[in-house]
């Protein structure tokens, strides 16, 4: 009996290794059947799940990083039902951004961010409306100030109000999170809003933690899966978080925007909302304009949030950084006292001082706070690089590969200035520095987030010596897990020089 029971769970073992063996030749022909010829190689995808089986999801951009080591610098993957290619590399990453700059400059339709903004405002608009609101937002920060004496004014006033706040701490350890958040969002805020808002304003405080949770969440496992199937959405807790945080940022602007509304002067503009209701005023009888309500939430979201979460995160890279290398601190100092001294700094300053702007760009490299950029989407059926790309294929383009190139970074995986300086020692830019991304959907705050990095990293600087509080015995530079990649929470010391 016994020999027959073993012979019995033999068989069924054996036909279930068939039936999976003959089920996996029949997907295998499928898959590459339903996919055109010279399309990018990639992983053989399970049914159903795709290639979610070999996926770091708190980290995705790591596996794809290991699978460009075997497939080359573009090829895909299938993400549950969704196709994907990933260009991967300085020259493939340009090639399609900036040389083919039209045929990848739309975004896919992502759940999670169809549900948040229905495809409008800048981040995640689409075709037309996408456009206008990007040409709007560009001529409104301009006049506002962006990359002019007048936000520059602005900047330097809000330095001077974090090294306050800063200052009161007298050197102890502190989490330095939420002051750095609201630093550089009152800048965007002063634009958005026409005024700035107190640190400890509560409203501001939950505005603050509204974004910061969001930007969170919406990179982590659960909303990855929501996004790849969409029917698990009443299953995954961090969705709803997601969701219900949205509806009372949304909230708190409507009451902005009723307020703007009942005092608005067309003859002064004090405000981005300002602009915005005028035109749409002035807009009110063409039914097709896309100066509608549901824009203005979603550009002003898109503005406090960009505007304010990748600056600030930078920033707190920069000065972990900073604790890490006491000699690159103390070097960046020394270069602040030789063409400062006591002065405020300027934007103009920028260019008497290379190490320090060195710094700042190593920074933003080595941070890689967007590894996988905002997702592409082709326009049209394109031919890259002697591969075929079809109309509508979701593209990431792998920051991270970008700022790690080993063709064009010397040291790509260590902290290190002298990237961006020569021999002697000037500034040098480089093509391949592409925090911001590039082409059609490049960052439409390059100019301020610079601005603000710079005067703010230097007036800290200028101010302060950062180091560990004595309890620590190694600082931890692994990022944290969300959709950008900001620094673990830790304490920092900052000493009055």
């Amino acid at each position: 009996m016994a020999l027959w029971v073993l012979f019995a769970d033999t068989a069924t073992v054996l036909l279930a290794f068939v039936l999976t063996f003959l089920i996996f030749l029949y997907f295998s022909h499928e898959w590459k059947c339903s996919r055109p010829g010279n399309f990018p190689p990639g992983p053989f995808p399970f049914p159903v799940i795709g290639n979610l089986y070999m996926i770091n999801l708190k980290r995705p951009y790591r596996t794809l990083l290991e699978l460009s080591k075997k497939y080359g610098s573009i090829f895909s993957i299938q993400m549950g039902p969704k196709t994907m290619v990933v260009l991967s590399g300085y020259e493939t990453v340009k090639d399609a951004l900036v040389d083919h700059a039209d045929e990848f400059a739309e975004r896919p339709d992502i759940p999670i961010f169809r549900l948040l903004s229905n495809g409008n405002g800048i981040l995640f608009g689409h075709g037309e409306s996408w456009k206008e609101m990007r040409r709007f937002t560009l001529t409104t920060l301009r006049d506002f100030g962006m990359g002019k004496r007048s936000i520059e004014e602005k900047i330097i006033e809000e330095c001077g109000f974090l090294i306050k706040e800063i200052e009161s701490y007298e050197g102890k350890p502190f989490d330095n999170l939420v002051h750095m958040n609201a630093a550089v969002a009152n800048i965007i805020t002063s634009v958005i809003l026409g005024h700035r808002l107190e640190y400890d304003d509560p409203k501001f405080l939950r505005l603050l933690h509204l974004i910061n949770e969001t930007v969170r969440l919406v990179g982590t496992p659960p909303v990855v899966l929501f996004n790849m199937f969409p029917v698990l959405q009443n299953l995954l807790g961090n969705v709803k978080k997601s969701l219900d945080n949205f509806k009372e940022l949304k909230s708190f602007l409507k009451t902005v925007f009723v307020e703007n509304l009942n005092i608005l002067d067309v003859n002064h503009q004090k405000s981005f909302i300002d602009a915005f209701l005028i035109r749409q005023q002035e807009e009110k009888k063409n039914a097709k304009s896309y100066f509608h309500d549901e824009n203005l939430m979603a550009t002003v979201t898109n503005l406090f949030t960009a505007g304010m979460e990748t600056t600030s995160t930078t920033l707190r890279w920069g000065i972990l950084y900073m604790m890490k290398y006491p000699e690159i601190q103390k070097k960046v100092q020394e270069e602040i006292d030789s063409v400062l001294g006591s002065a405020h700094p300027r934007a103009e300053h920028r260019k008497h001082m290379p190490f320090t702007d060195a710094v700042i760009h190593e920074t933003q490299r080595l941070a890689n706070i967007l590894p996988m950029d905002l997702p592409h989407e082709t326009t049209a059926n394109v031919y890259l690089r002697g591969y075929f790309i079809p109309k509508g294929t979701y593209i990431i383009p792998l920051l991270s590969s970008v700022l790690t190139d080993k063709t064009q970074w010397e040291k790509p995986e260590e902290f290190n200035p002298f990237h961006f300086l020569d021999s002697n020692g000037k500034f040098v830019k480089k093509d391949a520095f592409m925090p911001f991304s590039a082409g059609r959907r490049i960052c439409a705050g390059e100019t301020l987030a610079k601005m603000e990095l710079f005067l703010f990293f230097t007036s800290l600087l200028q101010k302060f010596t950062f180091h560990c509080p004595a309890v620590t015995t190694e600082l931890d530079l692994t990022p944290a897990i969300g959709f950008t990649l900001g620094p673990m929470p830790h304490k920092v010391c900052a000493v009055p020089r």
